[in-house]
């Protein structure tokens, strides 16, 4: 027998020769946390992506730059990509909070299982595993490259081992919402050994933004759906991420109890006195656009299963809130702000 982390076979051949073996932590408990990290960029130049706002200034004085700045539709875009300078210390300074952010849970260790969203590649999740959460425990990053045009993805960071190849599916759509689909993620399957060697299935997603029309949103969750379905029936499973589905949205289509409840625990139904993870100045409304569904296996003999006082938004670092008690997206130089997002963080235990 040997360690799974130690293990030189591809995956599947380990799998059939029985080598994988959970690493069974001191406490029989599983804390798992949502977190968009709102546009987790490296400081260099992706030509197959659009990430021209987050490039140091050096390399935004290009004729080709200041026209792809000129053609996006916003003014407010057009000057972010002319003028951020998005520099090596800004992006230390943005992985510092994000890693800060992180390390309120679990006594500074941070979560077992943390689903990100908006990471621009592998590479810059791992400076945020090794540099910034070094002594977390973290196992290597899981990101699949997808095909957002800006190149923002869904990853994972998790202290329990994979347990099989992870997936990124893309999201069904339509014919009529065809000419989107660059601007919409897939979503991420990861199988986690869990410390009695059963399996968690982790679905990391980010929807189709508010922007976009309701029936995206709802291919999304189609989506989703069809996949849990197809699990085994002894999977405990969970989705977690940004579903991008605003407090209007769900009053006016009933999009939780249609897509959600039916199915899932939903996250914010468990989050005592929360008024939400996100929020729209133009309304002066709050959305839990952040959101971990649970599903555990087996009805009411499942052995793991959500701790309903466990349910918190992880924002007691103050450079997280604003002075008005709303999230504060990170803001340079001057310093302060993590996300336009509060992570969402939850618990799992064993019976």
């Amino acid at each position: 027998m040997c360690r799974f982390r130690l293990c030189v076979l591809p995956l599947v051949a380990l799998l059939m020769l029985g080598c994988y073996q959970p690493t069974r932590p001191a406490s029989q408990s599983i804390t798992i946390m949502t977190f968009n990290v709102e546009n987790l960029f490296d400081a260099k130049d992706d030509p197959d992506k659009a990430d021209y706002d987050y490039l140091p200034i050096e390399l935004k004085q290009s004729e080709e730059h200041k026209a792809a700045c000129a053609a996006l539709r916003f003014e407010s875009w057009r000057d972010r990509c002319l003028n951020i300078d998005w520099d090596e210390g800004v992006v230390a300074q943005k992985l510092a909070v994000i890693a800060a952010t992180i390390r309120q849970v679990n006594d500074g260790r941070g979560p077992d299982v943390i689903a990100l969203q908006e990471v621009e590649n592998i590479a810059i999740l791992e400076r945020l595993r090794t540099e910034f959460l070094g002594e977390s425990g973290y196992e290597p990053a899981v990101l699949i490259e997808g095909n957002d045009s800006r190149g923002i993805d869904v990853a994972f960071l998790s202290r329990l081992p994979l347990a099989a190849e992870p997936q990124l599916h893309d999201l069904i759509f339509d014919g009529e919402f065809a000419d989107r689909v660059d601007d919409t993620r897939g979503i991420l399957q990861a199988d986690f050994g869990m410390p009695d060697g059963s399996i968690l299935t982790g679905f990391a997603v980010h929807f189709p933004a508010p922007y976009h029309p309701t029936g995206m949103r709802v291919s999304a969750y189609d989506t989703l759906n069809r996949l849990q379905a197809n699990l085994p029936d002894d999977r405990h499973v969970f989705a977690a991420g940004d579903f991008n589905t605003s407090s209007s949205e769900d009053a006016e289509e009933n999009m939780l109890d249609r897509f959600a409840r039916p199915t899932w625990t939903v996250s914010n139904d468990l989050c005592k006195g929360c008024r939400g993870t996100s929020y729209f100045p133009p309304d002066q409304s709050w959305s839990f656009l952040d959101m971990i569904l649970w599903r555990p296996c087996c009805g009411a003999d499942a052995t793991w299963q959500i701790r309903a006082d466990s349910v918190r938004i992880a924002n007691q670092m103050r450079a997280q809130v604003r002075d008005d008690g709303t999230p504060q997206r990170f803001r340079f130089p001057e310093g302060p702000g993590v996300s336009d997002h509060w992570p969402v963080v939850i618990e799992v235990e064993s019976k």
